[in-house]
């Protein structure tokens, strides 16, 4: 046998490290676990950019695009940054920088849609040249809340407050001429609420656009103030409060050929809200879902993308809480008369197919479980995409719903938290998803159900030769001793079961969110794994009012927001006292936004049971909080008074005892700072004695490394005073 020298002393020196030393496990950092860490994005599982060109699969990386095999997972290189450079003729201003987000937005031709600051272009990769190009900076106007038409190559955007519209020859045309902070036009209205992500909407020919146009002169301002001046300036923000005046919004439509604006006559927009805008296959029909203030009479309606008039009311839908509509109705692709309506009616969000004249056909999917996406359909097959939790409240699956006879197919592999992109022909879906104890995995799924999956990227455990805790997920009965809910735990690293451990609840409990998933370590935040490094046991509780449980399980809370939510809390706190492990004398919450309303709620409700709690940007007082969210949950404060005072943390500030540390963004917009200022008031009035911490000029949510410090704080406060 020959002899490796270089083997013989690399076993000298193992022999002479400590086994203990030898067996050591690299530490965690919050600059490795933090999304606004420096070593972040090398700790999370490796991932790919994809998209769809037609039913093929392309993979846009930073310096190259490559056409995937879906079924052998191989790439085939179509082209690179140089090329494509030096095919579009780009100059320094212009040069095209990566294709993360390249687009392929005509299935039938090789054509790749990219965008710089200064323009966008369209480069057919087999001519090698660009065939189309528009300059994002017409007249010297730079583009925000750009929309671009692929059929018509206009592009609508907002520049200077006012709505514009550039077409394919480069043609400049001013929609408004009024826009301001009080006139808002072609942008997201009623406060991101309803679904609204967006407020231009185009005709699926290209030819006409739907916005919004949204009057908030009539809104109390909020005073915002900018420190970054040598003396301060006001920069008012509107913000209506429950129960006080709100906006009024109308839809516009613009016609290209006509040039030519009308608004849809839908009658006087006072106390009503307009949502979900989709349009009719043939580009002549508006379909809208309005609202009412008290968010509990919900109407489809029809109008005649013309002339403005209304045309029919198809579906009304009442509840004696609320109806919340989040969904635009979608056209069967192989036939323009029937369209997909997305309801809980039932008690939970299923879809129901209706014809153009308003008649419930039928229910498409039924069962205690949640439709939670329409990916889109695979015309062939006659079926619908979806993403549902059918197999675990906890789980995210892919199916196909045939609309003929409601069979289910499903498309992955059974387990954990899936989200597909589907094929421009519906025939294909890109599958990322993840497990408990798998990082990613990026599959290729046949809509028919028939083929098996090709996997194209499994992701390595980013992980590996770290000391990570152990997670586990389990459920307990809520407070009404009937509904199951689902928890995290995350033990300490070095756990030792005759210890007893200090233990944070991080809480959020509101609506539209839940944080205990069938994803990686049940999709556990980064600064939990941080803290059971130091020592910790972190304890996670989706409560009644969380999401994708059913119509009852998030209306439980109705008008006294955080009551039932701090009962279901509480059940969690008699699981972990009797866990031999947990020290019940050292127990912390903490939470932000509306999980900062839950960890002050249960500091002051249960002063003896929480010694330390750390709330970022908390609601104190449900009449601060804005209009739409508010008053779905709450009514106004004229209509609940009992609940907007039953649920006020202000006359609660008197039973604090524990150590509370209050964060905030000196700017937050969402929970606006006179929440934190009026609670500490009423502390100092009452002698008792948080602390308090601001980052000037932040909104709700603290960004880039700003998160990291908050994180630091946050640990430390913990450390001080639970450890």
């Amino acid at each position: 046998m020959k002899i490796n020298i270089r083997q013989i002393v690399a076993l000298c020196v193992t022999l002479l490290i400590p086994s203990g030393m030898a067996a050591q496990k690299k530490q965690f950092t919050l600059e490795d676990l933090n999304y606004g860490g420096n070593n972040y994005y090398s700790m999370i599982p490796e991932n790919r950019y994809t998209a769809w060109w037609g039913d093929e699969l392309i993979h846009t990386e930073a310096s190259y695009c490559a056409l995937v095999d879906k079924q052998t997972g191989e790439e085939k290189t179509l082209f690179g940054i140089a090329e494509l450079n030096r095919w579009a003729e780009t100059t320094d201003s212009t040069r095209i920088r990566h294709f993360y987000y390249a687009t392929f937005p005509y299935p039938d031709q090789p054509l790749v849609l990219l965008s710089s600051q200064q323009e966008r272009i369209l480069v057919n990769w087999e001519e090698k040249r660009a065939v189309w190009r528009q300059s994002r900076k017409v007249n010297g106007l730079n583009e925000t809340a750009e929309d671009w038409s692929s059929a018509s190559r206009a592009v609508a955007f907002v520049a200077k407050d006012n709505l514009y519209v550039t077409d394919a020859e480069g043609h400049l045309h001013q929609l408004s001429t009024d826009g301001s902070r009080e006139l808002v036009y072609g942008q997201s209205v009623h406060r991101d609420e309803f679904g609204i992500e967006k407020g231009t909407f185009w005709s699926p020919d290209g030819q006409r656009l739907a916005f919004y146009r949204m009057d908030q002169s009539m809104v109390t301002d909020y005073p915002q103030v900018n420190i970054d001046h040598r003396i301060a300036a006001y920069e008012p923000d509107k913000y209506p409060m429950a129960g006080e005046t709100s906006h009024k919004v109308t839809v516009g439509v613009y016609d290209m050929t006509t040039g030519k604006t009308i608004y849809l006559d839908a009658g006087d927009p006072t106390d009503r809200y307009f949502t979900n805008i989709a349009w009719s296959p043939d580009s002549k029909t508006i379909y809208i879902q309005e609202l009412n203030r008290d968010q509990n009479d919900c109407h489809l309606v029809s109008y005649d993308a013309v002339t403005g008039k209304k045309a029919a009311e198809l579906y009304r839908e009442q509840s004696d809480k609320y109806v919340e509509p989040l969904h635009p109705i979608q056209f069967l692709p192989w036939d323009k008369d029937k369209f997909i309506l997305q309801s809980q009616k039932d008690g939970y969000n299923h879809l129901y197919l209706f014809d153009t004249k308003g008649k419930q056909i039928k229910q498409l999917t039924s069962g205690n479980w949640v439709v939670m996406n329409v990916a889109g359909f695979n015309e062939k097959q006659k079926s619908v995409i979806i993403l549902s939790n059918e197999k675990s409240p906890i789980q995210a699956n892919l199916y196909a719903v045939n609309v003929n006879n409601g069979k289910r197919t499903l498309l992955d592999n059974g387990e954990g938290y899936h989200n597909g992109e589907l094929s421009a022909g519906g025939t294909y879906l890109c599958d990322t998803y993840s497990a408990p104890d798998v990082p990613r995995k990026i599959d290729i799924l046949s809509t028919d159900g028939k083929k098996k999956a090709k996997n194209y990227l499994t992701a390595a455990d980013p992980w590996a030769g770290y000391d990570v805790p152990e997670y586990s997920c389990g459920t307990l009965k809520a407070a009404d001793g009937v509904t199951d809910l689902y928890y995290r735990m995350v033990k300490p690293t070095g756990f030792d079961p005759s210890k007893k451990y200090p233990t944070v609840i991080y809480v959020y409990g509101g609506p539209h969110a839940h944080n205990v998933d069938a994803r990686w370590h049940y999709a556990s935040r980064g600064w939990e794994t941080f803290m059971a490094q130091k020592g910790y046991v972190l304890f996670i509780l989706d409560n009644r009012g969380s999401e994708n449980r059913g119509r009852d399980f998030e209306q439980a809370t109705f008008r006294q927001l955080g009551q039932i939510e701090m009962e279901d809390q509480m059940r969690g706190v008699e699981y972990l006292k009797s866990l031999p492990y947990v020290d019940a004398d050292r127990i912390g919450v903490h939470g932000w936004s509306f999980g900062g309303f839950m960890t002050i709620s249960l500091m002051v409700n249960h002063p003896d049971v929480f010694k330390v709690g750390v709330a970022g940007g908390p609601v104190i007082d449900w009449r601060w909080y804005e209009v739409m969210y508010g008053e779905r949950y709450m009514d106004t404060p004229q209509t609940n008074p009992e609940g907007y005072e039953k649920t006020s943390l202000l006359p609660r500030a008197k039973e604090l005892k524990g150590k509370l540390q209050i964060i905030t963004g000196y700017n937050d917009q969402t929970v606006v700072p006179q929440h934190c200022l009026s609670f500490i008031e009423a502390c100092i009035l009452a002698g008792t004695q948080p602390d308090f911490f601001v980052y000037p000029g932040e909104p709700h949510n603290m960004r880039g490394h700003q998160s990291t410090h908050l994180h630091e704080r946050i640990t430390q406060y913990f450390e001080d005073y639970l450890k």
